[in-house]
């Protein structure tokens, strides 16, 4: 969910201040987990890349999301959408610690 809401509410708020900017915040949004993942973390991985590089782009569209949402929505939804990035965070520590270690280094 964090994801689709990153993906609408980013172009949304640059939209106002480049049309450009907001293209291409959906293809960097999509298009690099889409390209780059951690080999057992997807069926099908394009590029490999470590844990950390897996754990970094879902940081990106959760840091996307939640600034997004406090520029382009009322405050109301701008708290929900950071609400959701932090229960987010909780239910990805597991995967993060297993990504984190298929980087080859240890989370405790």
């Amino acid at each position: 969910m964090s994801e689709l809401i990153a993906w609408v509410a980013t172009p949304w708020a640059l939209a106002g201040y480049s049309v450009v900017l907001a293209v291409l915040s959906v293809v960097v949004l999509i298009g690099l987990p889409t390209v780059f993942a951690t080999s057992g973390d997807k069926k099908q991985v394009l590029v490999a890349v470590p844990g950390w590089g897996t754990i970094a782009l879902v940081v990106l569209q959760l840091v996307a999301a939640v600034i997004a949402a406090w520029v382009a929505w009322p405050v109301s939804l701008a708290v929900l959408v950071s609400v959701l990035a932090v229960l987010t965070v909780i239910a990805e520590l597991p995967r993060w610690r297993w990504l984190w270690r298929a980087g080859g280094l240890a989370i405790r």
